[in-house]
């Protein structure tokens, strides 16, 4: 039994990082191309860059291209979206608690790309298909 569910591990790590990176990306292309019912920001504002960050790194991270450099970006990035936005408002209502103050997306996103940039692209990735980081 542990032998078949080992042998998933490269698969389901790689839908994972899909996954993730789409849904990432989906974020950053409705702020930066008002795409899925989005709003475009202001260009080079605050959130135009952090939709440019969410849109780039989603699609690199899915597909598995600098992998790491891309979750390195994208966790730093909700770490920033976290504590600009949502930590801020946790001192304004006294809520610090992400479920709370609506920021458990954001310290999800942060440590699933700290995750990622751990872990490295896998097996199905164009990074180790490219030996970029096999």
């Amino acid at each position: 039994m542990r032998a078949s569910i080992a042998r998933l591990h490269a698969p389901v790590y790689a839908l994972l990082r899909f996954i993730t990176g789409m849904m990432f990306a989906c974020h950053g292309a409705q702020k930066v191309l008002g795409w899925l019912d989005g709003h475009v920001q202001a260009t080079f504002s605050f959130h135009w860059f952090g939709g440019l960050i969410e849109l780039v790194c989603g699609v690199l991270i899915a597909i598995g291209l600098v992998t790491r450099a891309a979750a390195f970006l994208a966790s730093g990035e909700m770490m920033v979206a976290y504590f600009k936005s949502h930590f801020a408002f946790a001192f304004a209502n006294l809520h610090w608690l992400p479920i709370i103050n609506k920021g458990e997306l954001a310290v999800v996103y942060c440590f699933l790309f700290l995750f990622i940039f751990v872990h490295g692209p896998g097996r199905y990735s164009l990074d180790h298909r490219l030996a970029i980081d096999p």
